[in-house]
């Protein structure tokens, strides 16, 4: 009769003292990362809450405080970024789609009165404010005019770009324009270039050359160019930033500026 070998069962293997330190690290690093995203989307509150009211805004803005670990400069009382942006702004009876963004750059407050909102005191090193006019906003504006549609926004790479910037040239930018309209019945595409300019914080937008796709239609030029040359009014800036430079992007014209060495509860309400 043979007998069957005994197996013997391996002993467990217990973790190391090493890996147990390694895996309460772990554990510890993760509690801290969550504490401090907790912390920042505290701060990023109370400061979305301050701003709807400084931007007299509907609803509350956008607000991320840039960099990491949030409490490094919790403690310093120094944010190097805070980034605030709200979309759908009206201005007036003119903008009803208007982008806001604000760069608030090493703004000094102590952690107890930001996470209790209390920002008198607090200061900002400087202030980057920037609006975007969409052609969503740009169609409406002509439309008063003459009834033009799909009117799009797109820088004019033709124009040759200053090889040095100035301030002549961040106040003027080169743009081009397409969109459709109705000229004595019929339905025209249209390619317009030209230039927007700031003048006392407002775009002005010019028309140079316009090109219509019928060219039976071509006495009307004139007059679409016309129509097509208005002053869009973008408002106040954020902070009370006074405007130093537009710029043509693919879907809008943004007007921005700085400001330096401004208290947090100054301009805008």
């Amino acid at each position: 009769m043979t007998t069957a070998p005994i197996r013997r069962t391996a002993p467990k293997r217990r973790p190391s003292r090493g890996r147990k330190w390694i895996i309460a690290l772990l554990v510890l690093a993760a509690l801290l990362v969550g504490a401090d995203f907790a912390l920042a989307a505290a701060g990023e509150y109370q400061v979305a809450q301050k701003m709807r009211t400084k931007l007299q805004l509907t609803e509350d803005p956008s607000v991320r405080i840039n960099g990491f670990p949030f409490i490094t400069q919790a403690l310093s009382g120094d944010y190097k970024d805070i980034e605030i942006s709200a979309t759908g702004v009206p201005v007036k009876d003119q903008l009803r789609d208007l982008e806001v963004q604000a760069n608030l750059l090493h703004t000094r407050i102590e952690l107890s009165n930001l996470l209790a909102g209390n920002t008198k005191g607090a200061k900002i090193d400087r202030v980057q404010g920037r609006v975007k006019i969409k052609a969503n906003d740009l169609n409406r504006l002509v439309n008063q005019v003459t009834p033009f549609t799909d009117m799009a926004i797109e820088p004019d790479t033709r124009a040759e770009k200053p090889a040095e910037a100035t301030a002549a040239s961040r106040t003027t930018a080169a743009v081009k324009l397409t969109g459709n309209t109705t000229l004595a019945s019929r339905k025209v595409s249209l390619t317009a270039f030209g230039t927007v300019t700031l003048v006392n914080g407002q775009v002005v937008l010019g028309v140079n050359e316009l090109k219509i796709d019928d060219v039976s239609l071509e006495p009307f030029i004139a007059q679409l160019k016309q129509a097509l040359s208005i002053t869009i009014d973008p408002g106040v800036l954020p902070f009370t930033v006074t405007p130093t430079a537009v710029q043509v992007e693919s879907g809008a014209f943004t007007v921005e500026g700085t400001v330096d060495n401004i208290p947090l509860d100054q301009g805008n309400g």
